[in-house]
Protein backbone atom coordinates (compact mmCIF):
# COMPACT_ATOMS: atom_id res chain seq x y z
CA UNK A 1 0.00 0.00 0.00
CA UNK A 2 1.37 3.14 -1.10
CA UNK A 3 1.68 6.02 1.78
CA UNK A 4 0.19 8.55 -0.68
CA UNK A 5 -3.23 8.44 -2.82
CA UNK A 6 -4.24 11.49 -5.06
CA UNK A 7 -3.82 14.07 -2.51
CA UNK A 8 -4.28 12.36 0.34
CA UNK A 9 -1.35 10.98 2.81
CA UNK A 10 -1.16 8.19 5.57
CA UNK A 11 -0.60 9.54 8.34
CA UNK A 12 -0.74 6.76 11.23
CA UNK A 13 -1.60 2.95 11.27
CA UNK A 14 -3.01 2.05 14.67
CA UNK A 15 -3.63 -1.12 16.12
CA UNK A 16 -6.78 -0.91 17.26
CA UNK A 17 -9.92 0.83 15.78
CA UNK A 18 -10.10 3.07 18.89
CA UNK A 19 -6.91 4.65 19.06
CA UNK A 20 -7.54 5.78 15.40
CA UNK A 21 -10.77 6.70 16.01
CA UNK A 22 -9.85 8.59 19.10
CA UNK A 23 -6.92 10.82 17.49
CA UNK A 24 -9.41 10.92 14.01
CA UNK A 25 -11.71 13.10 16.51
CA UNK A 26 -8.69 14.88 17.72
CA UNK A 27 -7.99 15.91 14.55
CA UNK A 28 -11.82 16.50 13.16
CA UNK A 29 -12.08 19.16 16.78
CA UNK A 30 -8.63 20.65 14.99
CA UNK A 31 -10.56 21.38 12.09
CA UNK A 32 -8.44 18.68 9.37
CA UNK A 33 -10.34 16.73 7.41
CA UNK A 34 -9.61 12.96 7.89
CA UNK A 35 -10.36 9.70 6.52
CA UNK A 36 -10.22 6.12 7.73
CA UNK A 37 -9.52 2.98 6.36
CA UNK A 38 -9.75 -0.20 8.30
CA UNK A 39 -7.98 -3.03 8.09
CA UNK A 40 -10.34 -5.61 8.22
CA UNK A 41 -13.45 -6.02 5.56
CA UNK A 42 -15.75 -7.52 8.41
CA UNK A 43 -17.59 -5.11 10.27
CA UNK A 44 -17.05 -5.22 13.85
CA UNK A 45 -13.47 -6.73 13.63
CA UNK A 46 -10.99 -4.63 15.69
CA UNK A 47 -8.17 -5.44 13.72
CA UNK A 48 -6.21 -1.84 13.42
CA UNK A 49 -7.06 1.26 10.91
CA UNK A 50 -5.08 3.90 8.82
CA UNK A 51 -5.53 7.40 9.64
CA UNK A 52 -5.34 9.47 6.16
CA UNK A 53 -5.16 13.32 5.75
CA UNK A 54 -5.23 15.60 3.06
CA UNK A 55 -1.85 16.85 1.90
CA UNK A 56 -2.21 20.38 2.60
CA UNK A 57 -2.94 19.25 6.64
CA UNK A 58 -0.54 16.86 6.80
CA UNK A 59 2.25 19.20 8.68
CA UNK A 60 -0.24 20.31 11.15
CA UNK A 61 -2.18 17.09 11.66
CA UNK A 62 1.43 15.71 12.50
CA UNK A 63 2.23 18.61 15.37
CA UNK A 64 -0.87 17.47 16.79
CA UNK A 65 -0.31 13.90 16.83
CA UNK A 66 2.86 15.18 17.84
CA UNK A 67 1.90 17.36 20.88
CA UNK A 68 -0.16 14.11 22.59
CA UNK A 69 1.57 12.46 25.10
CA UNK A 70 3.17 9.21 23.82
CA UNK A 71 2.52 7.67 26.95
CA UNK A 72 -1.10 8.09 27.03
CA UNK A 73 -3.10 5.07 26.69
CA UNK A 74 -6.41 5.01 24.86
CA UNK A 75 -8.21 4.70 28.54
CA UNK A 76 -6.59 7.83 29.75
CA UNK A 77 -7.25 9.47 26.52
CA UNK A 78 -11.02 8.63 26.46
CA UNK A 79 -10.78 10.43 30.18
CA UNK A 80 -9.48 13.35 29.51
CA UNK A 81 -11.99 14.18 26.02
CA UNK A 82 -14.93 15.61 27.01
CA UNK A 83 -17.94 14.45 25.57
CA UNK A 84 -18.80 16.84 23.00
CA UNK A 85 -15.13 16.05 21.64
CA UNK A 86 -16.02 11.76 21.47
CA UNK A 87 -18.93 13.37 19.32
CA UNK A 88 -21.21 12.49 22.22
CA UNK A 89 -24.99 14.35 22.53
CA UNK A 90 -26.83 13.71 25.38
CA UNK A 91 -30.45 14.78 23.66
CA UNK A 92 -30.97 11.96 21.53
CA UNK A 93 -34.32 9.47 21.85
CA UNK A 94 -31.93 6.47 22.88
CA UNK A 95 -30.92 8.68 26.11
CA UNK A 96 -34.22 10.50 26.83
CA UNK A 97 -37.13 8.77 29.43
CA UNK A 98 -40.40 9.74 28.91
CA UNK A 99 -42.37 9.02 31.96
CA UNK A 100 -45.97 7.31 31.51
CA UNK A 101 -47.09 9.63 34.04
CA UNK A 102 -47.89 6.44 36.40
CA UNK A 103 -44.78 7.14 37.45
CA UNK A 104 -42.48 5.04 35.67
CA UNK A 105 -40.67 5.65 32.41
CA UNK A 106 -41.27 3.97 28.90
Amino acid sequence: MSNQVDNWHKLARYDTNMQGELNANLLRNNGIMVSLQPLSAIPGMNSGIVLWVEKGDLAQAERILNSVNADIDGEALLNSMSDAELGIVADTPINRTTSDNKGGNV
